[in-house]
């Protein structure tokens, strides 16, 4: 397994809309593999091929997370929270229902940016696992607004092209500063998912 380079907002291939995967290969394993390991560095819930630049239809999410956060506040203190990473082959939308909710959203591809973004509040989605397996699963609360987020990243569509243009500049200037402001002495760990190879 490998890191890989987290691309950010203004990189091309984040504009583009995602190709379907055909086949499972091994090519695609690996690079699950490496996202899986990338999204852990990163301390993040989920992450798109688009955003380690790979431009096909592959998310990969923290079930774990999405499960502990899922607990009562007391559950959570006796259960500790495990990194279970799941991959999501071609995942799709295909129900939206309850209305609107805002919630407060950050990207790994905007890092140091958060803001609120209207999503739905309950979604049913569908995917294959690496197996070829099919899978669906209604979701609310975080996980809803997380498969969201991703498969916007699929469709090109960053958190921040849903805010006001205000907004969106504001984030972009921060994304630039911070990319510019990285130390690979100081800031090892962003050096290495950022920085230049």
């Amino acid at each position: 397994m490998a890191l890989l380079k987290l691309q950010v907002a203004g990189a091309v291939v984040l504009k583009k809309k995602a190709m379907p995967v055909a086949d499972i290969t091994p090519a695609i394993r690996t690079l699950a593999d490496d996202m899986a390991e990338t999204l852990k560095a990163a301390h993040g819930l989920a992450l798109a091929a688009p955003q380690v630049g790979e431009s096909v239809r592959l998310v990969v999410i923290d079930r774990g997370y999405l499960e502990w956060e899922a607990l009562s506040e007391e559950e959570r203190k006796k259960v500790r929270c495990e990194y279970r990473p799941e991959a999501l082959i071609n995942p799709e939308i295909v129900k939206k229902e309850g209305g609107d909710e805002e919630l407060e959203e950050g990207c790994l591809s905007v890092p140091g940016y958060r803001a609120a973004v209207k999503r739905a509040r309950i979604v049913t989605y569908r995917w294959r696992d690496l197996g070829g397996v099919m899978h669906e699963r209604r979701a609310e609360g975080l996980e809803a607004v997380c498969i969201q987020h991703e498969l916007d990243h699929l469709d090109g569509v960053l958190f921040i092209d849903r805010i006001s243009r205000l907004k969106r500049n504001l984030a972009l200037g921060k994304v630039k500063k911070f990319v510019e402001e990285l130390d690979p002495e100081e800031d090892e760990a962003e050096y290495r998912l950022y920085g230049k190879p």
